[in-house]
């Protein structure tokens, strides 16, 4: 009886933690340039799940991939026509100047500083890059969270 107790026990406590994992990390494979030389399509990384208030500028995020137009149509980056994740660099997080010679898409908004809610992000590889460039803002619920661990790959 005292074997089942503790088997018990130790599944009991391997599924809170495989939950807890879940809610909180996030592990996403990198596909294409955007982010050489950092990081090469291949690689995989381990995010945690942060609100937007947590990031910083610097810090490698992943997002949903916002809407593409084309032909008048919105279209993910994702072939698959789901929500794409995207890694990206926070360039500026609310309350940052906005950075219109980097983003001169921004200027449209006339905002002095990125808005609350709001991120700017750039790929490290800007000619490889769909990023604030582009899209403009990223909204805070597409923000999943932030790198923590990069390059899992076994090479």
């Amino acid at each position: 009886m005292l074997g089942w107790l503790v088997v018990a026990a130790v599944l009991s406590v391997a599924t809170a933690g495989l939950l807890w994992a879940r809610r909180h990390l996030l592990l996403v494979a990198v596909v294409g340039r955007s982010m050489e030389p950092t990081l090469r399509s291949g690689d995989r990384v381990l995010a945690r799940r942060l609100p937007l208030a947590r990031v910083r500028p610097g810090d490698v995020v992943v997002v949903v991939a916002p809407a593409r137009m084309t032909a008048g149509h919105p279209t993910r980056p994702d072939a698959s026509g789901g929500p794409g994740l995207l890694i990206k660099r926070a360039y500026a997080v609310p309350g940052d100047p906005v950075p219109v010679d980097r983003v001169p898409l921004l200027r449209q908004g006339g905002e002095r500083v990125v808005p609350t809610g709001r991120l700017v992000v750039l790929g490290d590889n800007p000619s490889q890059s769909y990023d604030s460039r582009e899209c403009g803002y990223i909204p805070e619920p597409d923000v999943l969270g932030v790198v923590v661990r990069p390059r899992l790959r076994a090479d």
